[in-house]
């Protein structure tokens, strides 16, 4: 496949690539503003998507590692387990704050001003990282590896970043669930 075909494969996922980009934290800011009525709060749910946010900066990490170490399909494998864990991610956290209150943070001081710096970073980037992991990952199905090369050098530091502040975010406000 020469370039040409490589850059025409990689247009045609771009409609979904700013289709998702926008829809999805659209989607979410709606949702998370609906309370289902009546049904029980999922209150277990908070340690369990840090966990998947652990467990995506673990898989990050390896997936980093193995595709340094030229262990292409590993990689892959990989890279395609972290985006299935961040979408089981962000169905838990609509999940939990669709039929639970929103915690406040409780600290005083220069830890309540760290907490919110990491919280709005967080968010922000979580918005932010979308259209590049999908990027990224269109690259590498449609071969282009040059290019996926060259934005997987920006995505893994941003999505790592957020998986990693989703994890201190709960462990800072872990305390002040009712």
């Amino acid at each position: 496949m020469n370039n040409q075909e490589t850059l025409q494969d990689e247009k045609k996922y771009n409609k979904w690539i700013v289709v998702l980009s926008v829809l999805i934290p659209i989607v979410v800011a709606v949702l998370f503003g609906i309370k289902i009525p009546n049904v029980e709060p999922l209150t277990f749910l908070p340690p369990i998507y840090a966990t998947i946010n652990a467990i995506t900066a673990l898989v990050l990490v390896i997936a980093f590692w193995a595709i340094t170490n030229k262990k292409r399909k590993l990689h892959e494998r990989l890279m395609k387990f972290a985006i299935m864990l961040s979408v089981a991610f962000l169905a838990m956290y609509v999940a939990y704050h669709m039929t639970s209150d929103s915690t406040k943070y409780g600290g005083e001081g220069v830890l309540k001003y760290v907490y919110y710096i990491i919280l709005i970073t967080h968010i922000l980037l979580s918005i932010v990282i979308i259209p590049f992991v999908l990027i990224t990952y269109v690259r590498a199905i449609t071969n282009n590896f040059e290019r996926h090369k060259k934005i997987a050098r920006i995505t893994f530091p941003l999505w790592l970043y957020v998986a990693i502040t989703g994890v201190v975010v709960y462990i800072m406000i872990s305390p002040y669930y009712a």
